[in-house]
């Protein structure tokens, strides 16, 4: 099981690609994973045969557990039995990975002796949280150290926090007292499935993004508003500039590098929407990091365009482009999909018109683009009649957490956005 992030004690080995007797390329991927950060192929670390696997599909493991054998060279016997296999497990590489790039390094099982700190392998692990965990522990006064999680080795997940937090522990476990009003909630009876009905488990991603929603609304203060936006110019600009600009960057020219500019201007004139909040202090972040939101068959995805602020339109676009390509075939790593300092949600691509994000914690607003398409404006004439002209137009929709940011702020910078779009130069493409 590869160490997909510093943070990462753990992963889901969602999918197996080959079964066993199957014949591998170097490279070629064999299993996929999902952790809290990120869903992957793992490739596999040298061409062979599949020999044995160790870990079924669905299970959930600690970093550096051996998931399956290789046979490497061939003719070598398939599907031993196990004792065998232990025999000849010297001769025979492990499939597991320390590093993405560097899976063919000889296993190491995890023992639970002693650090030189005094810490025991399962305190470690306990405490070696993903950052959303230790962030949500930090705000309601929990301590890890003191709590019994389901992970591996007692490690406490998002759902064992939420659970935490809805249901409270004993006192001893606190650090604080000062949880928010409200955090105990209700607790309502589990729905019973009905004769006929077909019950399925939720898969990883599905399960993070439950809890991270709910955190999300329990943590900010959600406030959303709405204008619309006039995107004639832009759909135009990209008529007459999309060949030149394909041919001299090899990248396809969509609405969104524009949009995506255009917030990174706003960003900048109202610092306060590219912050995090920490308890009483507010941190505004330096660089410009903006996470698009990516639709999956199996979820939902947010690669992040990093230091957005020093990018041109043809950076933003190859990208945003490089990212979403990847992400549809589970080729990104934790670190592109971490860090964001402000999200853009394009659900109009679905033709939706207007939706009410959910603000990604730890930031504090979320960008919603709706569908782009052609209504009929009243625009004044030259001769100072009204007329009614076609115009191209989107609803954007801005959630922010209110704790921080002021409406009149959020609609500023939303109107900054919208004129900056309506007014964006041709010589910026």
């Amino acid at each position: 099981m590869p160490q997909m992030g510093e943070s990462i004690a753990e992963g889901t080995l969602s999918k197996w690609l080959k079964k066993v007797g199957d014949e591998v390329k170097r490279d070629e991927p064999i299993f996929e994973i999902s952790t809290d950060k990120v869903d992957a192929e793992i490739p596999a670390p040298s061409a062979g045969v599949i020999a044995e696997i160790l870990v079924k599909e669905g299970e959930t493991v600690a970093v550096e557990t051996v998931v399956a054998r290789m046979e490497t060279e061939k003719g070598a016997s398939i599907g031993a039995p196990a004792k065998e296999a232990e025999t000849a497990a010297t001769a025979t590489p492990e499939v597991k990975i320390a590093e993405p790039a560097k899976i063919a390094e000889p296993a190491v099982k995890v023992a639970a002796s002693p650090s030189p700190n005094g810490s025991s392998f399962e305190e470690r692990i306990r405490t070696k949280s993903s950052p959303l965990v230790r962030k949500m522990a930090a705000e309601h006064g929990f301590d890890l150290q003191g709590l019994q999680g389901s992970g591996i080795a007692g490690r406490v997940t998002k759902k064992d926090l939420m659970g935490f937090i809805n249901g409270g522990i004993p006192d001893s476990a606190r650090v604080s007292m000062h949880a928010p009003t409200g955090v105990g909630g209700e607790h309502y009876p589990l729905p019973e499935p009905w004769p006929g009905d077909r019950v399925e488990t939720m898969s990883k991603m599905r399960a993070l993004i439950s809890d991270h929603m709910v955190a999300s609304r329990r943590t900010s203060a959600h406030v959303t508003s709405f204008m619309e936006v006039d995107l004639t110019r832009i759909v135009r600009i990209r008529a007459r500039r999309r060949a030149e600009f394909e041919a001299a960057t090899g990248e396809k020219l969509t609405y969104m590098p524009f949009i995506i500019a255009s917030v990174v201007q706003g960003l900048k004139a109202f610092p306060i929407l590219n912050s995090s909040v920490a308890g009483k202090n507010i941190i505004y972040r330096r660089s410009i990091n903006i996470g698009v939101a990516v639709a999956l068959d199996w979820g939902l995805i947010v690669p992040v365009i990093k230091n957005a602020e020093n990018l041109s339109l043809a950076g933003i676009t190859r990208a945003l482009n490089d990212l979403a390509s990847r992400a549809r075939v589970k080729k990104l790593s934790p670190e592109e999909v971490q860090d964001a300092t402000f999200t853009i949600t394009n659900h109009g691509v679905f033709g939706s018109l207007i939706a009410t994000p959910i603000i990604s914690q730890p930031q504090v607003a979320i960008l919603g683009v709706g569908a782009i398409e052609k209504r009929p404006k009243i625009l004044p004439g030259q001769d100072g009649e009204d007329t009614i002209a076609i115009r191209t137009c989107a609803y954007f929709s801005i959630s922010f957490d209110h704790r921080v940011i002021d409406g009149a702020v959020a609609d500023q910078f939303l109107a900054y956005v919208r004129k900056t779009l309506e007014e964006y130069p041709e010589t910026g493409v």
